[in-house]
């Protein structure tokens, strides 16, 4: 048990002079001025200091691209196909990026990490702390999001190697695709699950189905159909944004915008639709 004591508290809600931080095996149990503290707790003095909570980085690649280091350790663009919705960031993230003591350093605890914007559909995102020796250690939670993106950056990626998508165009005849293989796959999936429940309830004339072969690119993406977990879909323009929103809304999936840099030309559009956006990085000169 640890107790934090004397310092001025900010917590989302309030701001607490002198206040108590309890803590019991890494956890903040109690926040406040009348709290008592057990005699067996280690007492920090933070009388002068001021205690605020951790924040939390919404949309970054820490990890994955390892800071400093180049191309050996830069593992958050499969860019040898566009469509990659099965490739996890856990699997890429170097715990000793020392980018997360730079982030700890600001105050930065928590954080989405994921891969970058170079795939049309890149892959799933984590949410980790800014600490720990392994992955394991580190996560909170993954899948959290599917990375995707439309605008520049697949199209220039994939017009470069002169493959689909080279267009703005092709990055949402190509997302459609694929959404539209995923939600076949899905609904074939759901069949396939209904007669093998029938046949192991021993229903008269169930036959035992022939097994279903998983396809791990689309069980994935059918988890975003299914809104286990949104789409974070990178874009700048205001038009990008408006055929993020399109094709969400064609599908019925979740939608988070990540940096929407002119969503403030549609910004209006966005407030009516409770649109999510992780605006940044914003540069001041």
């Amino acid at each position: 048990m640890q107790a934090i004591r004397g310092g001025t508290i900010f917590t989302p809600r309030e701001k607490i002079e002198e206040g108590i931080i309890l803590i019991n095996k890494g956890k903040i149990v109690k926040v406040g001025r009348d709290v008592t503290i057990p005699k067996d707790a280690e007492v920090i003095e933070a009388s002068g200091k001021f205690i605020l909570p951790g924040m939390i980085d919404a949309h970054c690649h820490t990890g994955v691209f390892a800071d400093g280091v180049g191309w050996e350790e830069s593992d958050g663009n499969e860019m040898t196909d566009p469509i990659t919705p099965h490739l996890r960031a856990i699997d890429a993230i170097h715990p000793d990026d020392i980018a997360f003591k730079d982030l700890r350093d600001a105050g930065i605890t928590t954080i989405n990490t994921g891969p970058g914007s170079a795939n049309l559909i890149g892959g799933q995102t984590a949410v980790i702390k800014t600490f720990g020796r392994t992955v394991e250690e580190m996560v909170l939670a993954a899948p959290v999001g599917m990375k995707m993106a439309l605008g520049e950056n697949p199209k220039r990626v994939y017009g470069e190697q002169k493959k689909t998508p080279s267009t703005r165009m092709g990055n949402a005849g190509l997302l459609r695709e694929w959404l539209v293989k995923a939600k076949n796959y899905r609904e074939k999936k759901a069949r396939y699950e209904e007669k093998l429940a029938a046949h192991r309830a021993r229903k008269e004339g169930a036959k035992e189905p022939d097994p279903f072969e998983i396809d791990l690119k689309l069980e994935e993406l059918s988890r975003v159909l299914g809104k286990e977990f949104p789409a974070h879909i990178h874009a700048h323009r205001a038009d990008d944004i408006l055929t993020a929103l399109r094709v969400a809304e064609e599908f019925d999936i979740d939608l988070v915008l990540i940096h929407a840099t002119e969503g403030y030309k549609v910004a209006d559009i966005l407030a009516e639709k409770e649109i999510p956006c992780v605006v940044g990085p914003i540069l001041e000169v």
